[in-house]
Parts: C-alpha cells; sequence; structure tokens
C-alpha cells in the first residue's frame, strides 16, 4: 500500500525529429513523491463510443488497489473519489484530463473510487494496479451520484455497462475504507 494522495503525474517527454520519449514509471522518480506502490497487474481498455464512462470502481480489503493510470489514445476526463469513512472530504472528487497528446497520469489509491469518461471516440487507457483482480471485492459507486460535473453536452447520456448502470449511489454505500489522515488536495 502507499501513503500517498491522489497526484497528477507529468512525465518529461524527449522530443526530437523522431517524435519523443518519456519515462512514465520509475520507482525511485515515485518514491520522491511519496509512492511506495509495487504494481503486481496492468490493464488496458479500448472504449469505441465518445462518452463512454467506466466507473466509479474500487476493490474492498483486504484487496484494495492502487493505481496509476494513462491515456494511450485519445483524451480521458479521469475522476477520483474519496470514499474513506470518516474523511473530511468524503464524497468529494478532483478530475484530470488525461490524453495521448499531454502524456500526464493520474496516480489514485486506495480509498478512491476511479472512473472515466471518454472524450473521443477510439479511447485507449492503460493503467497500473497494485493488486490483482478479486472479483469477490469488486465494488462501485453510481457515476451520477455525486454531483461530478461530467464534460458532456446537455442531455447527452453515458456508454455504460449494465454493471455500472446499477451500482449503488454514494448514500447507499458503506465505506469499508478508513480515513488514514491523507488529505484529498487539488490537482496541480
Amino acid at each position: 500500500m502507499t501513503n500517498s494522495i491522489v497526484q497528477l503525474i507529468k512525465p518529461k517527454r524527449y522530443e526530437d525529429a523522431r517524435g519523443w520519449f518519456a519515462e512514465v514509471y520509475s520507482i525511485r522518480d515515485f518514491a520522491a513523491r511519496g509512492i511506495h506502490t509495487e504494481f503486481v497487474q496492468d490493464n488496458h481498455s479500448l472504449s469505441v463510443p465518445r462518452y463512454t464512462l467506466r466507473g466509479l470502481h474500487f476493490q474492498t480489503p483486504p484487496c484494495g488497489q492502487d493505481k496509476l493510470v494513462r491515456c494511450v489514445r485519445g483524451r480521458i476526463y479521469d475522476v477520483a473519489v474519496d470514499v474513506r469513512e470518516g474523511s473530511p472530504t468524503y464524497g468529494q472528487w478532483v478530475s484530470a484530463e488525461l490524453s495521448a497528446e499531454n502524456g500526464h497520469q493520474l496516480f489514485i489509491p486506495t480509498g478512491f473510487a476511479h472512473a472515466f469518461l471518454t472524450l473521443d471516440r477510439d479511447c485507449e487507457v492503460s493503467y497500473k494496479c497494485s493488486g490483482l483482480y478479486a472479483p469477490h471485492h469488486d465494488g462501485g459507486i453510481r457515476w451520477d451520484s455525486l454531483g461530478i460535473d461530467w464534460p458532456m453536452p446537455g442531455g447527452t447520456a453515458p456508454e455504460l455497462s449494465i454493471k455500472d448502470a446499477n451500482l449503488p449511489t454514494l448514500d447507499e454505500f458503506d465505506s469499508p475504507f478508513p480515513y488514514d489522515g491523507r488529505p484529498l488536495a487539488p490537482l496541480g
């Protein structure tokens, strides 16, 4: 587990006539940020329709997951929600636009629900997880129960899985995540 907070990570790109190179993960650089996570699983998704929404997801203890999320094709609106019981920022969220163009990543520690909305067609998202997928610890909160300002035109409904459409609301959710003193801070 990590002792870190939700963080926006902006890897440096080294560009020349051929294109660019970026180091997207280094245990040394992440440790300097306070992220002491060992990643054990990489996931990759393709979302074809624009305004596909995946989430808000998490895994419950003892199978919680820290995540490092990046968009490798297209653009997404990435969201982390504080779901730690007793946290002064419980139910509050932060967001960032991640894209193949900007190369930014979002680190989301255990105790935060995660979702993303695709802003383009054919978006690919790759993310590292600190724990293996455990179906019996899979959980989530309904996307529209928190007042998140999803960047969709008025009257547009997102493309959802059946599972995501039937998740409980935040009011129906009984959090298994204790507050550990880490603040939910604005992303910079």
